[in-house]
């Protein structure tokens, strides 16, 4: 562990089946009296946009919907809500749904402070503006932490993602309901889950790995672990729904404080080029380099076999963690094959290599050059 170590408590938590009942008072707290309120929610999610709109509106408030965006949402979509957040006068900022409605929330509560658009804002090109709206996050989905994070994804018209930064993208509540999750198909329920798990192998293993990363990223493993499994078969399990929602929140306050790593730098070539789905991105790309991950830093990944439910000395942990990460995709059902996309090995790393995604590779536990990112990418792809 080097250099300094910035660490925020985060949001204010409500956890627990039933939560999203306080969602009313708890906009009050952040928009005042019968303040407006922007509810951002993802378009599959209607019938829990009007129940959450409905406990809005009888806590008083006037609430305006924005739903028009995109998986891997496009900046002129979070321009347009933060347009619509000015034009509102909103108050305060709603995030119902996954990893896409809760960053178009949080980027369009910054961008709305200010008046340039959104991609000036890119890998942290210039500040946020100050007077950002606060957000409420209730997530829908148990993956990607967004309702922890102070990083929120947006794409380009061409599809390549890129990513803000700053402290006025942490969400001021984050409301944990399973309920939220129930009607999350199990295809789905998988993959966000392994995101929730990618996270929290990258953060307690990376370059910037510290306890204050790797005390919530390991439990975030254990619960994952031990409970994904279950979601993904029983998805009316409210138990097994919540623990890895807790999961999932955990493993974004790990890589808040500590980022991710090779891992998604090679996702996110994959999301950009053939539209993968993140969670399955990911989870497919840690596949491929856990191995020689583990090898560069073999305490560490000893403590994410432990968690994972390994058991034995350092050495035993470690030299099972690969095949006990492959068996865990294979239960859950994770899709492997992506012979469908058209896409060369080289290509796929060199997107892999853009500046968006430096900070991902520097960050990780191993530096890797461009052959052995190709290397990588020939075996993702060859699967």
């Amino acid at each position: 562990m080097t250099g300094v170590i910035e660490w925020t408590r985060g949001p204010r938590v409500l956890s627990g089946s039933g939560a999203v009942e306080r969602i009313g008072a708890e906009a009050t707290a952040l928009a005042g009296r019968e303040g407006p309120l922007l509810l951002v929610l993802a378009p599959g999610v209607a019938a829990l946009g009007a129940r959450v709109q409905a406990l809005l509106e009888a806590a008083g408030h006037a609430v305006a919907r924005f739903d028009a965006f995109t998986s891997d949402p496009k900046a002129g979509q979070v321009d347009a809500a933060a347009a619509l957040a000015r034009a509102t006068r909103a108050g305060a900022v709603v995030g119902l749904g996954g990893g896409s409605a809760l960053d178009v929330a949080k980027l369009a509560a910054a961008v709305a402070g200010g008046t340039a658009e959104v991609r000036s804002y890119a890998l942290a090109a210039q500040p946020l503006p100050a007077g950002a709206l606060p957000v409420l996050a209730v997530p829908t989905t148990a993956g990607t932490g967004a309702e922890a994070t102070r990083v929120a994804i947006f794409s380009e018209e061409s599809g390549t993602k890129l990513w803000a930064w700053g402290a006025e993208l942490l969400p001021r509540v984050a409301v944990l309901d399973p309920e939220m999750t129930v009607g999350l198909p199990p295809h789905l329920t998988a993959a966000t889950g392994i995101d929730a798990l990618v996270h929290a192998v990258e953060a307690a293993t990376n370059r910037h790995a510290s306890s204050f990363s790797q005390a919530p990223a390991l439990e975030a493993v254990r619960l994952v672990g031990r409970h994904l499994r279950r979601a993904v078969v029983q998805g009316d399990d409210l138990q097994a729904r919540g623990r890895v929602q807790l999961a999932a929140f955990l493993a974004g306050q790990a890589i808040d404080t500590a980022g991710t790593g090779v891992a998604h730098a090679l996702g996110h070539a994959l999301g950009s080029l053939g539209r993968v789905h993140h969670g399955r991105a990911v989870g497919l790309s840690l596949g491929v380099a856990l191995a020689s991950n583990a090898e560069a830093a073999p305490e560490p990944h000893a403590a994410v076999g432990r968690a994972l439910g390994l058991e034995g000395a350092d050495p035993v942990a470690l030299a099972d963690l690969p095949e006990a990460y492959a068996r865990l995709l294979d239960e859950v059902g994770l899709e492997r094959d992506l012979s469908a996309l058209d896409l060369g090995p080289e290509v796929l790393a060199a997107e892999a290599a853009k500046p968006e995604n430096q900070p991902m590779l520097a960050s990780n536990c191993r530096a890797y050059d461009m052959a052995e990112l190709t290397v990588f990418c020939r075996r993702l792809l060859a699967v």
